[in-house]
């Protein structure tokens, strides 16, 4: 086991652009590419390994090999071999449909799959970029419903100004839409499972609209208004600052300039790193990795510490 990269799952999206290349040095095909799947457990789009001695192999290859080694015990134990994240990088040129996700218990009842809680933290964002983000008052599925169908449902919606740094948590159930112009560093529980409530007519390259989701989503929304989404948080300097902590993972930011050294063994968990901003090599004391902005490393859970040498980075730090 060493820290390890893997390849990243490129996705065309109607909504996509060209900076996970321009920026991030992906390798992208498509002018329209939306997303970087960074970690994946999802069936049908499993993560493989860049580099080193474990190259070409799955992650569903190694949690099978190495259960505990690499997902840490209680990790195992509560999951078993389903890797419990997902790891994204998102490039909304245009804005995303306004979505939902379903809870645990109804993404199982109807999908067989974990739901999809998830929190995102805004790389970078044009001047005047927003997300959607719930309700801009409490409202009845009734006439949620009335404002769908009579095509003003953003009326109905709450509009977040949002800057380089800004964090957000998205319940399970939370209306929520990324808008254009933002680039996102997304973690979320491991589902695919996305209801599109409304997609501004919008038809893809065939000419198309885009399958909508409409009654499924009616059972999963939450119609009640929620201040519960901005993260607030520290950004001090070579520390650790905790910007998210749910049943799911946890979230930490470190902005880290020279050497520093954490401690890793306590959590038995797995720890993914984002780069956000800048770059480092980091190590777990013998194998060492360099990590730049839009890369992610996953250290397995037997690494006792995370090395960390540079002249200006931002990770975020992952773990369960």
């Amino acid at each position: 086991m060493y820290p390890i990269k893997f390849k990243p799952i490129l996705k065309e999206r109607i909504w996509g652009g060209q900076q996970l290349k321009t920026l991030f040095n992906k390798p992208i095909v498509s002018d329209t590419t939306g997303e970087s799947w960074e970690v994946s457990g999802v069936p049908g789009d499993i993560s493989v390994v860049a580099d080193g001695a474990l190259k070409d192999k799955s992650l569903n290859d190694l949690i099978a090999e190495y259960p505990n080694e690499l997902l840490g015990k209680h990790v195992h134990d509560r999951f078993g071999k389903d890797f419990p994240i997902l790891i994204k990088f998102i490039d909304a040129r245009e804005d995303l449909s306004i979505q939902v996700h379903p809870n645990d218990a109804l993404a199982k009842e109807r999908h067989n799959s974990f739901g999809k809680t998830e929190m995102w933290y805004v790389m970078h964002a044009e001047p005047d970029a927003s997300l959607i983000v719930g309700f801009n008052r409490s409202v009845s599925k009734e006439t949620y419903q009335e404002y769908l169908s009579s095509g003003k449902l953003t009326e109905l919606l709450n509009y977040e100004k949002v800057n380089d740094g800004d964090a957000f948590f998205i319940n399970t159930g939370k209306i929520h839409a990324i808008g254009k112009g933002i680039l996102i560093a997304e973690i979320q529980q491991t589902s695919d499972i996305t209801y599109r409530v409304y997609d501004f007519d919008r038809r893809d390259k065939n000419g198309n609209l885009r399958e909508l989701h409409t009654e499924l989503a009616l059972d999963a929304i939450d119609y009640e208004r929620k201040n519960d989404f901005k993260l607030q948080y520290n950004r001090t300097e070579n520390q650790v600052n905790n910007v998210a902590k749910c049943p799911y993972f946890i979230t930490n930011y470190l902005k880290l300039n020279g050497d520093f050294k954490k401690n890793l063994a306590a959590d038995d968990s797995f720890h993914i790193y984002m780069c956000v901003k800048g770059s480092a090599v980091l190590s777990d004391g013998s194998t060492e990795v360099s990590i730049a902005q839009g890369e992610t490393v996953l250290f397995p859970a037997c690494l006792e510490q995370l090395v960390v040498k540079s002249n200006g980075v931002e990770l975020l730090e992952v773990y369960i």
